[in-house]
Protein backbone atom coordinates (compact mmCIF):
# COMPACT_ATOMS: atom_id res chain seq x y z
CA UNK A 1 0.00 0.00 0.00
CA UNK A 2 1.87 3.31 -0.81
CA UNK A 3 2.10 6.18 1.81
CA UNK A 4 -0.62 8.03 0.51
CA UNK A 5 -3.07 5.21 0.78
CA UNK A 6 -1.55 4.94 4.06
CA UNK A 7 -2.40 8.78 4.93
CA UNK A 8 -5.64 8.91 3.00
CA UNK A 9 -6.61 5.85 5.39
CA UNK A 10 -5.37 6.77 8.73
CA UNK A 11 -7.23 10.80 7.95
CA UNK A 12 -10.25 9.00 7.15
CA UNK A 13 -9.92 6.85 10.79
CA UNK A 14 -9.57 10.23 12.55
CA UNK A 15 -12.54 11.95 11.17
CA UNK A 16 -14.64 8.59 11.51
CA UNK A 17 -13.14 8.47 15.83
CA UNK A 18 -13.89 12.41 15.93
CA UNK A 19 -17.37 12.08 14.70
CA UNK A 20 -17.89 9.48 17.20
CA UNK A 21 -17.18 11.23 19.90
CA UNK A 22 -18.31 14.20 19.15
CA UNK A 23 -22.22 12.59 17.52
CA UNK A 24 -24.15 13.66 20.79
CA UNK A 25 -22.61 17.38 20.39
CA UNK A 26 -23.70 16.95 16.26
CA UNK A 27 -27.09 15.68 16.76
CA UNK A 28 -28.15 18.44 19.67
CA UNK A 29 -26.67 20.91 17.01
CA UNK A 30 -28.75 19.89 14.09
CA UNK A 31 -31.71 19.55 16.44
CA UNK A 32 -31.29 22.95 17.98
CA UNK A 33 -31.09 24.77 14.32
CA UNK A 34 -33.69 22.94 12.90
CA UNK A 35 -36.26 23.75 15.68
CA UNK A 36 -34.90 27.54 15.82
CA UNK A 37 -35.45 27.92 12.16
CA UNK A 38 -38.69 26.20 12.56
CA UNK A 39 -39.77 28.29 15.44
CA UNK A 40 -38.17 31.66 13.39
CA UNK A 41 -40.60 30.66 10.63
CA UNK A 42 -43.91 29.98 12.28
CA UNK A 43 -43.62 33.28 14.21
CA UNK A 44 -45.98 36.07 11.91
CA UNK A 45 -43.34 39.06 11.79
CA UNK A 46 -40.23 36.65 11.48
CA UNK A 47 -37.72 36.87 14.06
CA UNK A 48 -36.59 40.54 15.15
CA UNK A 49 -33.24 41.42 17.21
CA UNK A 50 -35.32 42.06 20.34
CA UNK A 51 -36.47 38.13 20.19
CA UNK A 52 -33.35 36.67 19.72
CA UNK A 53 -32.03 38.56 22.50
CA UNK A 54 -35.24 37.67 24.63
CA UNK A 55 -34.50 33.68 23.56
CA UNK A 56 -30.92 33.91 23.81
CA UNK A 57 -31.14 35.44 27.80
CA UNK A 58 -33.64 32.63 28.78
CA UNK A 59 -31.48 30.41 26.58
CA UNK A 60 -28.12 31.19 28.64
CA UNK A 61 -29.82 31.12 31.99
CA UNK A 62 -30.54 26.94 31.38
CA UNK A 63 -27.26 26.42 29.39
CA UNK A 64 -25.25 27.86 32.37
CA UNK A 65 -26.92 25.51 34.98
CA UNK A 66 -26.73 22.91 32.36
CA UNK A 67 -22.70 23.33 32.15
CA UNK A 68 -22.61 23.69 36.03
CA UNK A 69 -24.57 20.18 35.93
CA UNK A 70 -22.69 18.35 33.24
CA UNK A 71 -18.94 18.30 34.98
CA UNK A 72 -20.11 16.29 38.04
CA UNK A 73 -22.12 13.83 35.26
CA UNK A 74 -18.69 13.43 33.41
CA UNK A 75 -16.88 11.96 36.67
CA UNK A 76 -20.24 9.62 37.23
CA UNK A 77 -21.56 11.91 39.78
CA UNK A 78 -24.71 14.23 39.82
CA UNK A 79 -25.26 17.49 41.73
CA UNK A 80 -28.52 18.21 43.02
CA UNK A 81 -27.54 21.32 44.28
CA UNK A 82 -27.21 23.25 41.15
CA UNK A 83 -30.44 24.75 41.20
CA UNK A 84 -30.14 25.86 45.11
CA UNK A 85 -26.70 27.68 44.32
CA UNK A 86 -28.09 28.95 41.35
CA UNK A 87 -31.26 30.72 43.59
CA UNK A 88 -28.66 31.04 46.76
CA UNK A 89 -26.34 33.63 44.17
CA UNK A 90 -29.55 35.64 42.83
CA UNK A 91 -30.38 36.51 46.03
CA UNK A 92 -26.85 37.47 47.40
CA UNK A 93 -25.97 39.01 43.85
CA UNK A 94 -29.71 41.22 44.65
CA UNK A 95 -28.05 42.21 47.91
CA UNK A 96 -24.06 43.52 46.94
CA UNK A 97 -24.19 43.92 43.04
CA UNK A 98 -25.55 47.38 43.25
CA UNK A 99 -24.30 50.82 43.79
CA UNK A 100 -20.90 52.94 42.52
CA UNK A 101 -18.90 50.81 39.68
CA UNK A 102 -16.46 49.51 42.44
CA UNK A 103 -18.78 48.48 44.37
CA UNK A 104 -20.79 46.25 41.53
CA UNK A 105 -17.25 45.04 41.00
CA UNK A 106 -16.60 43.92 44.17
CA UNK A 107 -20.54 42.52 44.86
CA UNK A 108 -19.92 40.06 41.48
CA UNK A 109 -16.53 39.16 42.81
CA UNK A 110 -18.33 38.15 46.30
CA UNK A 111 -21.10 36.60 44.63
CA UNK A 112 -18.88 34.14 41.97
CA UNK A 113 -16.37 33.68 45.63
CA UNK A 114 -19.30 32.42 47.24
CA UNK A 115 -20.47 29.84 44.09
CA UNK A 116 -16.70 28.71 44.37
CA UNK A 117 -17.57 27.95 48.13
CA UNK A 118 -20.24 26.13 47.65
CA UNK A 119 -18.91 23.74 45.06
CA UNK A 120 -16.04 23.41 47.57
CA UNK A 121 -17.83 22.50 50.23
CA UNK A 122 -19.73 19.93 48.11
CA UNK A 123 -16.33 18.75 46.64
CA UNK A 124 -14.52 17.90 50.05
CA UNK A 125 -17.52 16.21 51.38
CA UNK A 126 -18.36 13.71 48.85
CA UNK A 127 -14.27 12.97 48.36
CA UNK A 128 -13.04 12.95 52.14
CA UNK A 129 -16.76 12.06 53.47
CA UNK A 130 -16.81 8.88 50.92
CA UNK A 131 -20.71 9.67 50.04
CA UNK A 132 -22.79 9.12 47.54
CA UNK A 133 -22.76 12.88 45.28
CA UNK A 134 -26.94 12.66 44.77
CA UNK A 135 -27.14 12.27 48.81
CA UNK A 136 -24.40 15.39 49.65
CA UNK A 137 -25.81 17.57 46.97
CA UNK A 138 -29.63 17.03 48.24
CA UNK A 139 -28.51 17.75 51.60
CA UNK A 140 -26.01 20.91 50.99
CA UNK A 141 -28.65 22.27 48.47
CA UNK A 142 -31.26 22.56 50.96
CA UNK A 143 -28.35 24.25 53.08
CA UNK A 144 -27.64 27.13 50.23
CA UNK A 145 -31.46 27.14 49.60
CA UNK A 146 -32.12 28.24 54.14
CA UNK A 147 -29.06 30.47 53.25
CA UNK A 148 -30.77 32.19 50.09
CA UNK A 149 -33.70 32.47 52.14
CA UNK A 150 -32.10 34.08 55.13
CA UNK A 151 -30.63 36.55 52.87
CA UNK A 152 -34.22 37.22 51.01
CA UNK A 153 -37.57 36.16 53.11
CA UNK A 154 -39.30 37.83 50.62
CA UNK A 155 -38.67 38.89 47.16
CA UNK A 156 -36.74 42.07 46.34
CA UNK A 157 -33.05 43.86 46.00
CA UNK A 158 -31.43 45.37 43.27
CA UNK A 159 -29.22 45.85 40.85
CA UNK A 160 -26.29 48.17 39.02
CA UNK A 161 -28.36 49.17 35.84
CA UNK A 162 -25.59 48.91 34.21
CA UNK A 163 -24.20 45.73 34.89
CA UNK A 164 -28.14 44.21 34.03
CA UNK A 165 -27.58 46.23 30.59
CA UNK A 166 -24.19 44.61 29.93
CA UNK A 167 -25.55 41.43 31.39
CA UNK A 168 -28.66 41.10 28.97
CA UNK A 169 -28.14 43.71 26.08
CA UNK A 170 -26.77 43.48 22.86
CA UNK A 171 -23.64 44.30 21.07
CA UNK A 172 -24.68 45.20 17.59
CA UNK A 173 -26.83 42.17 16.62
CA UNK A 174 -24.75 39.64 19.10
CA UNK A 175 -26.70 38.98 22.16
CA UNK A 176 -24.53 39.76 25.53
CA UNK A 177 -25.79 36.20 27.16
CA UNK A 178 -24.54 34.53 24.04
CA UNK A 179 -20.94 36.33 24.64
CA UNK A 180 -21.60 35.43 28.10
CA UNK A 181 -21.63 31.79 26.85
CA UNK A 182 -18.68 32.02 24.30
CA UNK A 183 -16.62 32.79 27.05
CA UNK A 184 -17.31 30.33 29.49
CA UNK A 185 -16.38 28.32 26.66
CA UNK A 186 -13.09 29.33 25.69
CA UNK A 187 -11.80 30.60 28.87
CA UNK A 188 -13.06 27.83 31.48
CA UNK A 189 -14.22 24.72 29.43
CA UNK A 190 -11.75 24.31 26.77
CA UNK A 191 -8.82 25.23 29.27
CA UNK A 192 -10.11 22.66 31.86
CA UNK A 193 -11.00 20.04 29.01
CA UNK A 194 -7.32 20.22 27.85
CA UNK A 195 -5.79 20.15 31.52
CA UNK A 196 -4.67 17.22 33.04
CA UNK A 197 -7.46 17.05 35.79
CA UNK A 198 -10.15 17.85 32.99
CA UNK A 199 -8.85 14.62 31.27
CA UNK A 200 -8.84 12.88 34.67
CA UNK A 201 -12.75 13.56 35.00
CA UNK A 202 -13.39 11.56 31.37
CA UNK A 203 -11.25 9.02 33.00
CA UNK A 204 -13.00 8.87 36.34
CA UNK A 205 -16.41 8.90 34.88
CA UNK A 206 -15.42 5.90 32.62
CA UNK A 207 -13.64 3.81 34.97
CA UNK A 208 -12.96 4.83 38.53
CA UNK A 209 -11.00 1.57 39.09
CA UNK A 210 -9.16 2.00 36.23
CA UNK A 211 -8.11 5.81 36.26
CA UNK A 212 -7.19 4.81 40.39
CA UNK A 213 -4.87 2.33 39.12
CA UNK A 214 -3.10 4.39 36.35
CA UNK A 215 -2.31 7.25 38.90
CA UNK A 216 -5.02 9.75 38.21
CA UNK A 217 -5.50 12.25 40.55
CA UNK A 218 -8.84 11.50 41.08
CA UNK A 219 -9.44 13.69 44.33
CA UNK A 220 -8.35 16.38 42.82
CA UNK A 221 -10.58 16.27 40.06
CA UNK A 222 -13.45 15.25 41.61
CA UNK A 223 -13.10 18.68 43.98
CA UNK A 224 -12.75 20.85 41.04
CA UNK A 225 -15.64 19.46 39.11
CA UNK A 226 -17.70 20.44 41.80
CA UNK A 227 -15.50 24.23 41.82
CA UNK A 228 -16.65 24.98 38.65
CA UNK A 229 -20.12 23.65 39.16
CA UNK A 230 -20.51 25.76 41.87
CA UNK A 231 -18.78 28.75 39.81
CA UNK A 232 -20.98 28.07 36.60
CA UNK A 233 -24.25 27.90 38.80
CA UNK A 234 -23.00 31.44 40.10
CA UNK A 235 -22.40 33.17 36.97
CA UNK A 236 -26.35 32.01 36.15
CA UNK A 237 -26.93 33.72 39.80
CA UNK A 238 -25.62 36.86 38.30
CA UNK A 239 -27.66 36.67 34.93
CA UNK A 240 -30.87 35.62 36.34
CA UNK A 241 -30.14 39.28 38.80
CA UNK A 242 -29.47 41.22 35.93
CA UNK A 243 -32.61 40.00 34.12
CA UNK A 244 -35.07 40.20 36.70
CA UNK A 245 -33.59 43.06 38.76
CA UNK A 246 -34.11 41.32 42.13
CA UNK A 247 -33.98 38.10 44.35
CA UNK A 248 -35.86 35.47 44.96
CA UNK A 249 -35.78 32.33 47.42
CA UNK A 250 -38.29 30.16 45.33
CA UNK A 251 -38.00 26.41 46.07
CA UNK A 252 -39.48 25.89 42.24
CA UNK A 253 -37.27 28.03 40.69
CA UNK A 254 -34.19 25.61 41.95
CA UNK A 255 -35.85 22.58 41.54
CA UNK A 256 -36.82 23.19 37.90
CA UNK A 257 -33.32 24.17 36.80
CA UNK A 258 -32.14 21.32 38.74
CA UNK A 259 -34.26 19.01 36.49
CA UNK A 260 -34.08 20.76 33.23
CA UNK A 261 -30.06 21.09 33.91
CA UNK A 262 -30.11 17.28 33.74
CA UNK A 263 -32.32 16.91 30.81
CA UNK A 264 -30.43 19.59 29.05
CA UNK A 265 -27.21 17.08 29.94
CA UNK A 266 -28.61 14.70 28.06
CA UNK A 267 -30.38 15.92 25.35
CA UNK A 268 -26.60 17.30 24.60
CA UNK A 269 -25.09 14.21 24.49
CA UNK A 270 -23.53 13.92 28.18
CA UNK A 271 -24.10 10.21 29.25
CA UNK A 272 -25.60 10.09 32.62
CA UNK A 273 -22.95 7.48 33.43
CA UNK A 274 -20.14 9.44 33.54
CA UNK A 275 -17.32 9.75 31.11
CA UNK A 276 -18.10 11.19 27.67
CA UNK A 277 -20.00 14.17 26.57
CA UNK A 278 -19.22 18.01 26.50
CA UNK A 279 -20.19 21.48 28.06
CA UNK A 280 -21.09 22.67 25.08
CA UNK A 281 -23.41 20.35 23.93
CA UNK A 282 -25.42 20.87 27.21
CA UNK A 283 -25.03 24.14 26.23
CA UNK A 284 -27.53 23.47 22.91
CA UNK A 285 -29.13 20.60 25.18
CA UNK A 286 -30.33 24.11 27.20
CA UNK A 287 -31.76 25.76 23.90
CA UNK A 288 -33.65 22.72 22.59
CA UNK A 289 -35.38 22.80 25.74
CA UNK A 290 -36.12 26.58 26.00
CA UNK A 291 -37.32 26.66 22.15
CA UNK A 292 -39.82 23.52 22.86
CA UNK A 293 -41.46 26.13 25.22
CA UNK A 294 -41.06 28.92 22.37
CA UNK A 295 -42.86 26.64 19.77
CA UNK A 296 -46.05 25.36 21.75
CA UNK A 297 -46.75 29.29 22.11
CA UNK A 298 -46.04 29.61 18.44
CA UNK A 299 -48.55 26.50 17.99
CA UNK A 300 -50.64 27.79 20.25
CA UNK A 301 -50.73 24.77 22.56
CA UNK A 302 -51.43 25.02 26.21
CA UNK A 303 -48.18 25.86 28.18
CA UNK A 304 -49.37 23.44 30.96
CA UNK A 305 -48.29 20.89 28.68
CA UNK A 306 -44.63 22.13 28.21
CA UNK A 307 -43.69 19.69 30.97
CA UNK A 308 -45.01 16.30 29.05
CA UNK A 309 -43.02 17.30 25.90
CA UNK A 310 -40.19 18.02 27.47
CA UNK A 311 -40.63 14.58 29.29
CA UNK A 312 -41.16 12.64 25.90
CA UNK A 313 -37.71 14.58 24.64
CA UNK A 314 -35.98 13.49 27.67
CA UNK A 315 -37.08 10.10 27.41
CA UNK A 316 -36.34 9.51 23.75
CA UNK A 317 -32.66 11.06 24.48
CA UNK A 318 -32.15 8.77 27.47
CA UNK A 319 -33.07 6.01 25.74
CA UNK A 320 -31.16 6.44 23.04
CA UNK A 321 -27.74 7.01 25.01
CA UNK A 322 -28.88 3.60 27.15
CA UNK A 323 -29.42 1.69 23.88
CA UNK A 324 -26.26 2.96 22.98
CA UNK A 325 -24.43 1.83 25.81
CA UNK A 326 -25.89 -1.37 26.34
CA UNK A 327 -24.17 -2.28 23.06
CA UNK A 328 -21.21 -2.15 23.94
CA UNK A 329 -18.91 -3.86 26.69
CA UNK A 330 -15.40 -1.23 27.45
CA UNK A 331 -16.92 2.59 27.37
CA UNK A 332 -13.48 3.13 25.35
CA UNK A 333 -15.36 1.54 21.94
CA UNK A 334 -17.14 5.06 22.10
CA UNK A 335 -14.01 6.29 20.55
CA UNK A 336 -13.33 3.49 18.28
Amino acid sequence: MSEVAVNARRSSEGWSIWFTAQRGLLISVAIFATMFAFYGWKLEYGLSASMVNTAANKGALLALVAMAQTIPVLTGGLDLSVGMVFVFTNCLAATVVNGDPLRTTLGVALVLLTGIICGTVNGLVIVYGRLQPIIVTLATGAIYFGLGLALRPQPGGSVNPGFADLMTGSFSVVPSSVLLLLIMVFCVWIPYRRSILGRAAYAIGSSEHAAYMSGVPIKRAKILAYVLSGFFAAIAGLLLTALTYSGAAKTAIGADYTLNSIAAVVIGGTSLFGGTGSAIGSIFGAFIMRTVGDLLIVFDINPVLQPLFVGIVLLFAVSLGSLRLLRIKNKLDLYR
